[in-house]
């Protein structure tokens, strides 16, 4: 199966963590990789570590803002694009955290993610991903999609993003 967590609102990574967790819980093999998060910067990257052992790789160099910054987290997206084909074969769910951001930001190719997607239905390798900007012909291929959708978030009046809630 392909599951999709997207959308403006807060949860997608903390959705992808639950269903790791509760695939790992089953006795599911769960790799879980991070595209954009550095390693050391989130919470959940601290449990994932011990949970899954070998299997949890934060690739990313932060948020791409900057234009001459593209070479440096093209190459980050593809270590983790490589790391994550390394690991598929292996495992009974890949999630990829953050997929939908380099996607949209042209750090990955959909042709990359395409690839991905064939070897994991070979495989029969149930494959997460998240993040915003979902592109149709992705959303046409996925089994289940969960939109979460922002009410409200504390930023919009100015707080910083706070730890253990935001990262």
């Amino acid at each position: 199966m392909i599951l999709i967590y997207t959308g403006n609102g807060k949860g997608k990574t903390s959705a992808c963590v639950g269903q790791a967790v509760r695939a790992h819980g089953q006795g599911l093999e769960v790799a879980f990789a991070q595209f954009m998060k550095q390693a050391g910067q989130a919470g959940e990257q601290v449990v994932l570590e011990q949970l899954l052992e070998g299997n949890f790789y934060a690739g990313g160099r932060g948020f791409f803002r900057r234009e001459e910054d593209r070479p440096a987290h093209r190459e980050a997206a593809s270590a983790t694009l490589r790391w994550a084909l390394e690991r598929l074969p292996l495992v009974d769910m890949l999630v990829l955290d953050e997929t939908l951001y380099a996607l949209s930001a042209r750090l990955l190719l959909r042709e990359e993610v395409e690839h991905l997607l064939r070897l994991a239905e070979e495989h029969r390798t149930h494959v997460v991903l998240s993040g915003r900007n979902l592109p149709e012909w992705l959303g046409e291929r996925a089994d289940l999609i969960t939109d979460m959708g922002e009410v409200k978030h504390p930023w919009r009046q100015g707080v910083k993003a706070a730890p253990g809630i935001e990262f």
